[in-house]
């Protein structure tokens, strides 16, 4: 497997809230068949992304890349993930592990939000 993908989202217990982080992974699934894609959540509903991480490590992933999938760097995003990314880390020592930025703070989704704002 080697490279991997965790959608790391809030979380609820509602299950409809989880709808569109899963279609993100389905999306992902179904236009690029050979990468490994979870979602994981903070709080509300499982899995975790300590549960997630281990599920895609089990599998053979040695690089997981974790997307935020906030609209901006809020307290989740600046001090929740960076704690949760560094157990990560001790618990798979062989497994690098890269964050990318909150979704919401990509120039491509803050364009996409207008656009759609503006039909």
């Amino acid at each position: 497997m080697g490279q991997a993908i965790v959608l790391f989202s809030h979380g609820s217990r509602d299950p409809l809230w989880r709808a569109p982080v899963e279609a993100v992974a389905a999306r992902i699934r179904t236009s690029h068949p050979g990468r490994s894609v979870a979602c994981a959540y903070l709080e509300g509903c499982a899995p975790s992304l300590a549960q997630a991480a281990a599920r895609l490590v089990a599998r053979g992933a040695t690089r997981l890349t974790v997307v935020p999938m906030f609209l901006g760097s809020g307290r989740h995003a600046r001090e929740d993930l960076p704690r949760l990314v560094a157990q990560l880390r001790c618990a798979h020592p062989g497994v690098q592990f890269h964050v990318q930025a909150a979704i919401g703070e990509d120039p491509r989704m803050t364009a996409l939000m207008a656009d759609i704002a503006c039909e």
